[in-house]
Parts: C-alpha cells; structure tokens; sequence
C-alpha cells in the first residue's frame, strides 16, 4: 500500500518558481533576467576590445562607439534630424501597411471565396526579395520619398495580411454558429463575434511587423538619400568608421524596443482580457 501511495505522489510535479510553464513570475525576476541578457553580450564586447583581442576597425570599444555617438549628436548635422527622417520614412510604411494588409487579412481569413483570391497573389510575391523590385519602385514613384516609403511597404504589408488571416481562422466555429443561431447576419457576425476576437491578435501582428519596418529601412535609404539612419550606416561604412555604424545599429535597437513596449502597454489597456496569452 505504502508503495503505491509512494508512486502517486512521484506524479506531482514540484512548483517551480523559474521553470513556471505558462505562469506569471514575478516582476523583480523579470527585471533581473532582462538585465542579465542585455549584460552578457555587452559583457564579453567590453572584454574583447578592450583586451585588444580584435581590431578596432572590426569591432571598437564601448567607449569609442559612445564617443562616437556623442560627436554625431554634437556635430554641424546632427543625428536628431536623422534620427526623425527615419522615424517618419518607418510610419508611413507601417501606416500604409496596416491599412490594406489588416483588412486584406481579415477578408482572407473570414471568406473563403477572398482566400481564393487572394493566397495565390500574396502566397507568391512574399518569396520575391524586396530589393528586387527596387529599380522598379525607382521607375515607378521615382527617387523621392514615396519610393522609401514603398520598399517599407512592400516589405510587411503581405506578412500583415498572413498573419491576421491565420489568427481569424482560429477563432471557433462554434462562436460563429451561435452568432447565427441568435439571429446574427454576416455584417453583424463580422463586426460583433469575428473583429473583436481578432483585434489583440492584430495588435499583436502590427507589434511584431514593425519591426520588418526597420529591417527594411537601410534598403529604403538607399536610395538617393540624403538624411536617415540607414544614409548614415551606409555613409560610415564607406569610411570605415565603425564606431559609428554599431553606434546607429544600437540606436535603431533602441528605438525599436521603446516602440515595442509602447505597443505593448497600449495592447494592454485595450485588450485586458488578452493579457495572459500575450508573449
């Protein structure tokens, strides 16, 4: 008897506070895990040069990349108008985007009829590299700030559209059957059961695709541009300046993450009940 009691209880897992699957942690582990993981990498960078293990025009001390920074900031073009170029270029791109990629995804995943449509079209350009069509949109808009705008565009609008057609079809039949067994028509099941439950999944999708919008930046800048993050990047790189490159690299990372927890409070005081499910 004592055995089997024995083995029963070999079934129960212990509680773990750092191996919590799927569970809250608290918000001081959290921090300290954040810290760590942005420490070690900067960690051993630090060790290696300044140990002189490598170059300096391959990869420059923390203090050189900081010194760097400061004398962009200061100079007689300083980085601020860069800094705001950028910006602007990234939410034209994303705006555009969001708003036929969205629609386009929702239409996708509620209608097979426009999934038809429209997967073989987006199923088959998203593989076309976007640099590709660059002497095209240079044909087409010319060399101004549609073109920049253009190459953001094309670069995360289809993966807006996938990736909210899928969280559409994972909404339940079941809630759309109830819908029409009230007495629901197709408008009413669209705005009253299907937009509802897709909209954190949405926020979500924009969340994670703005960041394609950076990545897509230093190939918007290349062409004919005279100002941005992605011009000073090139810029640097044609003079070997490294410093200044990791520099610009960092700022971008930086502005990426304050943009990603932006959105991730908003999502937050929008979508409360979704807070659990959320990465």
């Amino acid at each position: 008897m004592s055995e089997i009691s024995g083995s029963s209880q070999k079934r129960y897992l212990k509680p773990s506070l750092f191996w919590n699957i799927r569970g809250d942690i608290p918000s001081w582990l959290g921090v300290c895990l954040s810290v760590v993981a942005l420490a070690i990498p900067l960690a051993a960078w630090a060790v290696v040069s300044y140990a002189g293990w490598v170059s300096p025009m391959f990869l420059p001390t923390p203090t050189a990349v900081f010194s760097a920074g400061i004398g962009m900031f200061s100079g007689s073009d300083p980085l601020v108008r860069d800094i705001f170029a950028s910006c602007a270029r990234v939410l034209a791109g994303f705006v555009v985007a969001a708003l036929v990629g969205v629609p386009v995804g929702i239409l996708m995943g509620t209608f097979p009829t426009m999934d038809s449509l429209f997967a073989p079209i987006v199923g088959t350009v998203r593989y076309m590299p976007v640099m590709a069509f660059v002497p095209l949109i240079v044909i087409w808009v010319g060399l101004g700030e549609a073109s920049k705008t253009t190459i953001i565009f094309l670069g995360i609008v289809l993966y807006n559209a996938i990736m909210v057609a899928d969280a559409v079809k994972f909404i339940p039949k079941e809630s759309i059957d109830v819908a029409y067994t009230l007495g629901a028509d197709r408008l009413q099941v669209l705005r009253k059961v299907i937009l509802p439950a897709t909209f954190p999944n949405v926020l979500d999708t924009l969340r994670v695709n703005i960041s394609g919008a950076w990545n897509f930046l230093v190939v918007a800048e290349l062409v004919a541009a005279q100002n941005g993050l992605g011009f000073r990047i090139v810029q640097a790189q044609r003079f070997l300046q490294t410093e200044k490159v990791l520099f610009c690299i960092a700022l971008i990372g930086l502005i990426g993450l304050i943009i990603d927890y932006s959105l991730k409070f908003i999502s937050r005081i929008l979508t409360p009940w979704a807070d659990r499910s959320r990465s």
